[in-house]
């Protein structure tokens, strides 16, 4: 059967797609290619003529994955807005459509070198956002630490006001940890 010119294209997409949203809601190493794959209509073979290996697709999704939280993040204009926006309540609910930092890092951290090299450069884009809205008094090694260390809080806030069951302390990790961070930002 002949496709469409652009159709081997458009299935990549619709792959790496499903892919990134059911590794930030499930995890890497829970999504098996068959399953992703028939959850899209396709077959586990098909999948060999887009990727090498799920851990391919894994680099590539977390790179879709991190675009995605860097163009919300961008659309914020300033640190509170991306404090707020990081740390709400839609963003813990919606693991799926945000950060991949938050939902994967430690299994990124058991990952391959080649997955691990990608999320750090990944995580350059996040910072470098971050350190724009810094100001621009501090030096830019002042500038980085700050970044550093609010992205880590805001990760660990989202990460625990995911795991907790409780409703109520989730959402007061979220309040204190939006709280917390803005208080890094040097007067």
């Amino acid at each position: 059967m002949r496709y469409e010119e652009g159709h081997k294209a458009i299935t990549r997409s619709r792959i790496l797609d499903e892919a990134a949203r059911r590794f930030r809601e499930e995890g890497i190493a829970a999504v098996g290619v068959a399953n992703l794959m028939g959850g899209i209509g396709l077959t586990q073979g098909g999948f060999y003529n887009h990727f090498e290996s799920k851990d391919d697709l894994a680099r590539e999704a977390l790179v879709i994955s991190n675009g995605a939280t860097i163009r919300q993040l961008a659309r914020e204009k300033n640190l509170a807005g991306i404090v707020e926006w990081y740390l709400s309540p839609t963003h813990r609910d919606n693991p799926g459509r945000g950060c991949p930092a938050a939902a994967l890092a430690p299994e990124i951290a058991r990952g391959s070198d080649p997955l691990r090299e990608s999320f750090t450069a990944e995580l350059e884009g996040s910072l470098a956002l971050i350190r724009g809205c810094l100001p621009k008094r501090l030096t830019p090694a002042a500038r980085r630490n700050i970044a550093m260390s609010m992205f880590a809080s805001m990760v660990g806030t989202l990460s625990l006001s995911r795991a907790v069951n409780d409703a109520s302390t989730s959402n007061q990790l979220l309040s204190a940890g939006r709280k917390a961070v803005m208080a890094m930002i040097p007067d």
